[in-house]
Formats: C-alpha cells, sequence, structure tokens
C-alpha cells in the first residue's frame, strides 16, 4: 500500500509530460488554423481571377464593331483561360450590351451567356446614375463563381463570387450583334 501512495505522489509532482499535453491541447487549433488559411488563400485568389475575367471579358468586346458567333464564343470562351488552373465548371459569364436612351432609362439591346442565364432583350437594366448618359451604349460584363472550400466543413457552405463591369464601346457608338 505504502508503494502504491510513493508512485501516486512521484507521478502528482512529475513534470516531465507538461509539454506533450499542451501540444496535445493546442495541435487541433493550430491545424484548424491552417486548412482555415489554406481555403481562406484560393478563395482570395479565385475571387481576383473572376475580377480579372470580368474585366477580359470586357475588353476583349468593347473592341468589335461586329460580333458573331464564333466570336462570342471565342469571347466567353476567354473566361475559361484567365480562370486556370481553376475548375471553370462553377464559373457563369454574362456580357450584354445595355442601351441608354434619351429619357435615361436602360434597356438590354442583346446578352449571351457561358453557363448562366442571359438577359432578356428590352429588359430594364439598373445602371448607376452616373453612367446614365443620354443616348450612350455600355458593354456589361458579369462574371460569377460559385466555391465550394477544400475543406468544406470548416465553413457554411459554397460562397458565390461575382462581379460585373461597364465599359462604352471603343471605336463604335453601339456594337452589332449577328446570329447567321
Amino acid at each position: 500500500m505504502r508503494r502504491r501512495e510513493n508512485t501516486c505522489r512521484r507521478f502528482a509532482r512529475s513534470t516531465r509530460g507538461v509539454a506533450a499535453i499542451e501540444f496535445a491541447m493546442i495541435m487541433p487549433v493550430f491545424l484548424l488554423l491552417f486548412l482555415a488559411s489554406i481555403d481562406a488563400g484560393r478563395a482570395i485568389a479565385i475571387y481576383m481571377k473572376v475580377r480579372s475575367a470580368t474585366f477580359s471579358l470586357d475588353a476583349m468586346a468593347n473592341q468589335y464593331t461586329t460580333i458573331h458567333d464564333t466570336d462570342m464564343q471565342q469571347i466567353l470562351g476567354a473566361t475559361s483561360v484567365v480562370m486556370a488552373p481553376y475548375s471553370i465548371s462553377p464559373v457563369a459569364v454574362v456580357i450584354s450590351e445595355i442601351a441608354v436612351s434619351a429619357a435615361g432609362k436602360a434597356t438590354v439591346t442583346w446578352s449571351d451567356t457561358l453557363k448562366g442565364t442571359a438577359r432578356a432583350v428590352g429588359s430594364p437594366v439598373n445602371i448607376p446614375a452616373t453612367l446614365a448618359t443620354p443616348n450612350t451604349t455600355l458593354i456589361l460584363g458579369e462574371v460569377s463563381y460559385k466555391y465550394t472550400p477544400l475543406f468544406g466543413y470548416f465553413s457554411v457552405g459554397a460562397i458565390t463570387f461575382a462581379d460585373n463591369l461597364y465599359v462604352a464601346p471603343r471605336s463604335v457608338a453601339s456594337i452589332t450583334r449577328l446570329s447567321p
């Protein structure tokens, strides 16, 4: 009995395993922070790619005077090149021409999409007041990406990153959209 008491006292006074116990308590927190930082880094990179794809979409489209179907396929397909190396499956791209009337009302002239929903021709569009110059046209590029984190159980679920950009056609007042 005396031996058992001595063993218990020595165990209670010992401090040799304290570092291992502290490490075991803190390691899950560090692991969680590490995995969350990987997801956060990927999310930031994808968001920046979405912004770049939106700019590229508008920059390519506003250089045309007439856009044919093959041209539009190339313009919309360029977003997949910009989004590389990330998957293009969750990408939705919409490009539209918006006409602003003499009264300042903005409506869709034409619209095309890649994995999204095109805007209906003639439908109204709310544009910023600073862009509502009467009798002008604008190109509206919209890109969205549904991001699913690698370690999805750390977040609520998929996050949708979206960006849009208005630009004016470069060399003509209005870009003609032709379909064969």
